[in-house]
């Protein structure tokens, strides 16, 4: 598998010589739309395709839109079930609930609504955190677990992490921070697209407004704080899943060659006994937009 990996890696190296970014496109048509009651709260769901299910679990700066490129190439093969987090994007904005345990149980509820069972579990950025906490409590029915560039709070290195100065926004939120950005969600956001990026012109305009007009909603600002502001929470939640000791669901822990790296196999061995590694070239944080092809590469390679 590894060899198999490290192939595809190479290709997108070739893939990566000329511009590869990916813009947000709508779903193909036969992926339904529901939002599905659960856990004190309403979750917005993209479900399509026929097959073993996966689960795709999106960051802040995005919303599960992130993720058509790989849901319809996934869909030939799966059912692909695509929420947004909640108070992000078009699930509701409930006053609480944003540590990653909780929400978590949001993932395990909308499953449950849907009637599945086992999954795949891809994540990225915060969706890498609820992923991890989803798994911790149900491992059991995770078959395959893919972290993408972004660290888990109080797992391995965690603390090596929040001493990066680029890392400032783990600790921005309140009232203040809000007053700060209202009616400027753009221009906060575009510090995100254009720092974590290995070239920001990869992000592209029409994403750009996309996105930010969804973080513009009522609320949405806020709830994305709220998200780092529960990372203390998520510590002390994840230090006690460590130590009931390692999991065993095979997991592929992905970075960019200008972001993460390889420090996600080292996030991810802190937790999980059977890990395999891959870094995207010429991509910084935003993997699915800077080079797409290669990322849908290896993720799809490793869940087949």
């Amino acid at each position: 598998m590894f060899r198999t990996l490290t192939s595809l890696i190479a290709c997108g190296l070739i893939l990566a010589a000329s511009p590869c970014a990916a813009r947000v496109e709508p779903y193909p048509a036969d992926f339904k739309t529901e939002t599905i009651a659960v856990n004190g709260t309403r979750i917005f769901v993209r479900v399509g395709g026929h097959g073993p299910a996966v689960v795709m679990l999106h960051g802040y700066g995005e919303t599960g839109d992130m993720w058509q490129p790989l849901a319809a190439t996934l869909a030939k093969t799966h059912t692909v079930i695509v929420p947004d987090l909640r108070g992000m994007g078009l699930s509701a904005h409930p006053d609480g609930g944003y540590d990653k345990k909780n929400q978590g149980r949001d993932v395990a509820g909308v499953l449950d609504a849907l009637h599945v069972d086992k999954v795949d579990v891809v994540a990225h950025d915060i969706g890498n955190m609820v992923a991890y906490a989803f798994v911790a409590e149900q491992p059991q029915r995770v078959t395959h677990l893919v972290l993408m560039d972004a660290p888990i709070p109080g797992i391995g290195p965690w603390e090596q992490v929040l001493k990066n100065p680029l890392l400032w926004h783990f600790h921005f939120y309140g009232p203040d921070m809000e007053r700060l950005v209202k009616g400027r969600e753009r221009i906060y956001l575009d510090r995100f697209w254009n720092e974590f990026s290995a070239n920001p012109k990869n992000f592209d305009e029409a994403s750009r407004v996309h996105y930010a007009k969804l973080y513009a909603l009522p609320n949405a600002m806020h709830d994305g704080f709220e998200q780092f502001h529960a990372f203390d929470q998520d510590a002390v939640d994840n230090q006690k899943f460590v130590a009931a000791g390692p999991l065993s669901v095979p997991v592929l822990a992905i970075g960019g060659d200008k972001s993460f790296g390889t420090q996600m196999v080292v996030v991810a061995k802190a937790a999980f006994s059977n890990v395999q590694g891959a870094v995207i070239p010429n991509a910084g944080h935003w993997l699915m937009e800077e080079n797409p092809e290669a990322t849908i590469a290896v993720v799809q390679e490793f869940i087949r």
